[in-house]
């Protein structure tokens, strides 16, 4: 099966992750630098799309769908070690080979640059370079802010904590703003979140049972999430108003 993306490919303009994308500041001759490197994948569910120490000949971004970096031990043990969703930068300018295992959780298209010309057109393109920067520097703050909610959170805390990140990059890669109730289709299985958020699947239902019982979210089927208040969820979350995650 091909993965098509619903979009048009010969317009930055109309990309769907544009205002969020290391790309966001460019103007019209940078983006049109971008484009004599750019070229789109489409990567099925289950697909790995870098593996571990391969050599990196493209850098890029996540335009639709989630990925998963998974890091693997010497015994062969490997765990979900983040999350990759649309806007996210997949690669490091400057680094040769891959830290972790990439793998589409969900169908993904990718908007990918030729490595190396890429990290020429940096040298001279600030808006690329400050714009990566701050990614990168949100990426970490997220990293420290998830270390809390593997360490410390219960876990139906864990899982409003999840729903609410999904929820909140949801809402501002549509630009739908968080303002009344919040409508989103789950990307993840539930074995997919338990394996990420270190439950079990049965614990997982569980707590999002316990969740729609209590009308903090509402389901139709597995995967179509409706969030009322998001104010609420957060309290379920434990975090403060704006969730403490960048979106």
């Amino acid at each position: 099966m091909t993965v098509k993306a619903q979009f048009d490919h010969s317009n930055c303009g109309d990309c769907p992750i544009r205002h969020r994308a290391v790309c966001a500041r460019c103007d019209a001759d940078e983006l049109e630098e971008l484009e004599s490197i750019k070229y789109y994948r489409s990567f099925e569910a289950g697909q790995t799309i870098i593996w571990s120490g391969d050599q990196m000949s493209f850098v890029g971004s996540v335009v639709a769908g989630i990925a998963s970096l998974t890091q693997t031990m010497e015994d062969g043990r490997t765990q979900m070690v983040g999350l990759l969703l649309p806007s996210d930068f997949v690669g490091r300018p400057g680094r040769d080979t891959a830290p972790y295992d990439v793998q589409a959780t969900t169908d993904v298209v990718m908007c990918c640059f030729r490595k190396k010309p890429f990290e020429e057109l940096m040298d001279h393109t600030p808006h690329i370079a400050h714009r990566l920067l701050q990614m990168t520097l949100d990426e970490l703050d997220a990293a420290r802010e998830w270390m809390l909610v593997l360490g410390r959170k219960t876990a139906r805390e864990k899982i409003a904590s999840l729903l609410s990140i999904i929820a909140r990059r949801d809402a501002s890669v549509s630009q739908k703003g968080l303002t009344g109730s919040i409508v989103f289709d789950l990307p993840l299985t539930r074995e997919a979140m338990a394996d990420y958020l270190g439950l079990t699947l049965e614990t997982v239902s569980r707590q999002i049972s316990a969740l729609k019982k209590d009308g903090v979210i509402t389901l139709e089927g597995k995967r179509h999430v409706t969030i009322p208040d998001l104010g609420r969820l957060m309290e379920e979350a434990g975090d403060d108003s704006d969730g403490g995650f960048p979106v």
